[in-house]
Parts: structure tokens; C-alpha cells; sequence
């Protein structure tokens, strides 16, 4: 029997928190592992990215199998030695104030390979999305990274404290509460100015992140209100104050907002991408899966003899890219095409078409079935026009018999169906929980599908009573009736259906709420609850 060779451990910087923030070598590392090994509280967004055959290993004092760090050090060496690729995936930096200097000195002496991929460090990184600069020139070129320590440890001597204290520049350390509590006290103790400006850093780089402003003699006293055991960054000195010149993240339209996006996962990054650039907090929740007919024999039949139509008509990208790669694929041929013009419903709908470099006759001002008509009716005589509808498999009968009334002779194929998507799913947040614990302000819906599976999982009366207390938006009014014929009160709906203009109506819907908050009483977003307020 053959010895596999040995494999490699690659300790990686996981970062502060915000997903975004891993390097490009952690994300080659992650995706190309056969073994991951990481905390437990790293971001769910980068486990996904871990792959479908990989080995997982969750560790950390919360994780089902709390393990330790000699245990951790044994588990890396056993699959290296079975010549895996193993990615252990750390918060922060693997070697500031972490395990991973241990764990590599452990591998070192075992003669295994491995490598270091830093990360950005989680003090620096919250201070940076909070608007301080760790130092400048005008408050002090030093900067002081102190690990928190518990009120009993001795591992900070008196003499650390009292040179620390005097020291000129910023300090800035991460731990818990009561880490972050007993540093501020020693360092008055050992004269530290008691009105030194002060910030104390919640949930730094994430959407639930919440900075406290205020000075070192009053740090002890907030946190003693607070959940002592929750971990901070705390930042000492006067680099603070250019916070109010530097704020960027926390301001933006949507930062904080919690928003469930239903899209099926691989349609959703658009949606997600642009919240997510707007501060908000995307949660997806894939109520749908799109997925080819069951049936291709009907597709396989109109591709052979596009011909023979006049009109195609396409209403969504999900109808141009599944059509498209049926008749790219099949027997079909895209140059039966060229005498045949095209319908595109929707900006969406027509980038995705312009794609595969056809030219686009029509793209209807009004991105509906009576604005089809319309279009259609304007510049056409649609008496015995041939026209062909790829579509979906629960596509309504709306469009096709308008058309027929127009004497157009229409046929429709089903190009795509929608499946639904189990709630329960690995990865899929725990969408009860999250609505019980106030954790979402705002639900997405992009099509009938997705409303309909949304209620059906969560059962009617329950959808309803939840949905009560959150904003509904939906794309378009085809959603909303779907929505509202289900009992629930849409609140959001753009007047172009695309997702760009979702977006911008999600954030006047924002705007408005805010500015609503002070003098109505009104439920605000989980960002403009204090810290105090807010859902762990």
C-alpha cells in the first residue's frame, strides 16, 4: 500500500468579519481545500465558498465539538500526514493575538508544510470601517496593539500598564467587556487622562456594527450595562475625534437594514451586490430554484422550427438564458433567427438577450403584459402573426390570450420551471428564529414563485402574522398581486421592474422611515436601535 504524500495546512486570516475582506490567496485556499478547519464564528458567506466535498470541522468554545487548541494542532497534522490540502480558517490575523503562531510551531515540529495567508486584522479593519485612522502624523505617529486580558491575569504587568499609559499615539485593543473594561481602568490608574476620547467598536466591518463615542473614564460604565461578555475594539486617543470627518460605512442609505432576498441563489447576486454596496445586510433566502423543464421534448420542437414564427417574445433573462442555451446546444440553429424579431420585456430581460449579439425589435416602454400589447399593437398589424413565448412552467395565461385577442396565433413552450427550495437546508438561516428576534426589516420578492413558496414553507397565518411587522417589496405589480392575494400588505414597489429600481425604491422607503422615526411611533431598522436595544 502506498504512503499519499504530505499534504499542506494553509493558516488563514479570515478577517474581521465583513466576507468581503478575504485576501484572494484565502479564497483560492478555501475553494481548492479538501479539509477546512475554522472558528466558529466565522461569516456563513465564506463557508460557502468551501467545496460540496470537502471535509468541515467547526471549532471554538461554541461549536458542537468545543475543541481545543492541542486537539485542533492533532487534527491538522492528521490530514496533512494524509496528504490533504487543509484550510484553517482563523478571524482576523492567524498571528496576531490568535493560536496560529502554536499551531504552526506544532506543525514545524511534526516536519508537515504549511503556509501563512494573513488576513486583515480585526482591530485595524473595525477601527478602519468605524472612520478611525490608527495613527497620524497629528495625534501621534504610535500605534499601541494591546491583547485584552481578564481582571486577574498578570500578564500585563504594572510596569507594561504604567509605560503604556504614557505612551503618546492611539491604543487600540479587541476583547470582551470586561477585558476592554479592566484595560481602561488600569490605564487611568496609571495616568492615562481620564477625558481622552474614547471609541468602543461593536460587530466591527458587519452591517450590525454600532460605535459608541465617548471617553476613557466612561468606557467602565457603559459596559457594565452591556453584555460583558460580547467582544469589542476599543481605540483610545485623540485619533478618534476624525471619526466625524471620516465616517463612511455607517452612513450609508441602507447600512444596518436587514433585508431576506428570496431570489434563487444563483440569480440573487445582482440584488445582494448592490445592497450590500448600500450598507444593508442581505439575507438570502432562496425561495426558489430555476432549473430546465422537465419535459425538453416541446423546447427541442420550436428550436427546429423558429422559421416558422414571426415573434419571439421574451418576458425575463430566466426565459433568455434557458431558451438560448437550448437551441445553442440542440439541434436548433441561433441563424433561423435572423428573420424572426425579437421581443425583450425589460431593460434585464434585453442585456441579457444583446448577450448573444442579437439585434432587440422591441423593448416595451411598460415592462407588462398590457404594455406588450401595446408595443406590439403600435407599430404592428398582429393578425395571424406567428408568435412563440418561451417561459416558465407556471407562467399565467394573461399575456398569451390578450395576444390571441389580438388574432395573433401564439405558442408557448416552457423554457425553464421553478422548483422549490427546502427552508431547512444546510446554509439557509433560520428564517423563524430571525423573524422572532426582530433580526429583519425588510422581505424581497422578485416573482410569484417566490412569494408562494415563501408562504407555503412558513404556512399561511404565520406568513402573515410575521410579514406584518417587516416591509414588503416586491418588482412589480404581478408580484404584489401575488403577495396580496396571499394576504400580505406590500409596502415597496418600483415603478420600472428591474432590480436597480427595487433597489433605489428600497432606499426612499429607507430614507422616508428614518426620517419618520422622530416624530411618529414608528418601529425602527435593527441599525437605529441602541446598543443596549439591539438583538444579539
Amino acid at each position: 500500500m502506498s504512503v499519499p504524500e504530505t499534504g499542506l495546512v494553509s493558516l488563514i486570516g479570515a478577517g474581521p468579519g465583513d466576507p468581503s475582506l478575504l485576501t484572494v490567496r484565502g479564497h483560492q485556499c478555501l475553494v481548492n481545500a479538501d479539509v477546512v478547519v475554522y472558528d466558529h464564528r466565522i461569516d456563513q458567506r465564506l463557508l460557502n465558498l468551501i467545496g460540496a466535498d470537502a471535509e468541515t470541522f467547526a471549532v471554538g468554545q461554541r461549536s458542537q465539538n468545543a475543541t481545543d487548541e492541542s486537539a485542533v494542532c492533532l487534527l491538522l497534522a492528521e490530514k496533512a500526514r494524509a496528504g490533504k490540502k487543509v484550510a484553517r480558517l482563523k478571524l482576523g490575523d492567524p498571528f496576531i493575538f490568535g493560536s496560529g503562531s502554536k499551531e504552526a510551531l506544532f506543525l514545524h515540529e511534526q516536519g508537515l508544510e504549511f503556509e501563512i495567508v494573513p488576513g486583515v486584522p480585526s482591530s485595524i479593519g473595525s477601527a478602519a470601517y468605524a472612520g478611525i485612522p490608527a495613527s497620524q502624523p497629528e495625534t501621534g505617529s504610535i500605534l499601541t496593539v494591546v491583547q485584552g486580558h481578564e481582571p486577574d491575569s498578570e500578564e500585563l504587568s504594572q510596569n507594561a500598564l504604567e509605560h503604556l499609559a504614557k505612551l503618546e499615539g492611539t491604543i487600540v485593543s479587541y476583547g470582551t467587556g470586561v477585558q476592554l473594561s479592566t484595560l481602561a481602568t488600569a490605564l487611568q490608574r496609571h495616568g492615562r487622562p481620564s477625558t481622552e476620547p474614547t471609541v468602543l467598536i461593536y460587530h466591527g466591518t458587519k452591517p450590525a456594527q454600532y460605535t459608541i463615542e465617548t471617553t476613557l473614564s466612561e468606557i467602565a460604565d457603559f459596559i457594565s450595562r452591556s453584555d460583558q461578555s460580547e467582544t469589542a475594539v476599543i481605540v483610545i486617543g485623540q485619533a478618534t475625534t476624525q471619526r466625524q470627518h471620516l465616517r463612511w460605512y455607517d452612513v450609508r442609505p441602507l447600512f444596518g437594514v436587514r433585508i431576506v432576498v428570496t431570489r434563487a441563489r444563483a440569480q440573487a447576486a445582482e440584488l445582494v451586490n448592490c445592497l450590500k454596496d448600500l450598507g444593508a445586510d442581505p439575507i438570502e433566502v432562496p425561495t426558489i430554484q430555476i432549473l430546465p423543464p422537465a419535459d425538453p421534448t416541446p423546447l427541442d420542437d420550436v428550436c427546429t422550427r423558429l422559421e416558422s414564427f414571426d415573434w419571439v417574445v421574451l418576458t425575463s433573462t430566466n426565459a433568455v438564458s434557458y431558451f438560448m442555451s437550448h437551441l445553442l446546444a440542440g439541434s436548433g440553429d441561433v441563424r433561423n433567427l435572423k428573420d424572426i424579431k425579437l421581443c425583450a420585456v425589460g431593460p434585464a430581460t434585453a442585456e441579457s438577450l444583446s448577450q448573444y449579439g442579437l439585434k432587440i425589435d422591441l423593448i416595451p416602454d411598460e415592462h407588462n403584459n398590457d404594455g406588450v400589447i401595446r408595443a406590439l399593437r403600435k407599430g404592428w398589424n398582429l393578425k395571424g402573426s406567428r408568435i412563440l413565448l418561451p417561459r416558465a412552467d407556471l407562467a399565467g395565461d394573461e399575456l398569451p390570450s390578450k395576444l390571441r385577442n389580438s388574432s395573433a396565433e401564439v405558442t408557448t413552450v416552457t423554457a425553464y420551471r421553478t422548483a422549490e427550495v427546502d427552508f431547512t437546508a444546510s446554509g439557509t438561516p433560520d428564517i423563524d428564529r430571525l423573524f422572532h428576534e426582530r433580526q429583519v426589516d425588510i422581505v424581497t420578492f422578485t416573482s410569484g414563485s417566490s412569494v408562494r413558496n415563501f408562504v407555503k414553507a412558513i404556512g399561511p397565518d404565520k406568513a402573515v402574522e410575521l410579514l406584518n411587522h417587516v416591509a414588503v417589496a416586491c418588482i412589480g405589480p404581478a408580484t404584489a398581486k401575488a403577495a396580496n392575494d396571499l394576504g400580505l400588505t406590500t409596502s415597496i414597489v418600483p415603478a420600472n421592474y428591474t432590480i436597480p429600481a427595487l433597489v433605489r425604491a428600497i432606499v426612499q422607503h429607507a430614507v422616508e422611515h428614518r426620517n419618520q422615526i422622530s416624530t411618529q411611533n414608528q418601529s425602527p431598522f435593527i441599525s437605529d436601535l441602541t446598543g443596549k436595544d439591539r438583538p444579539k
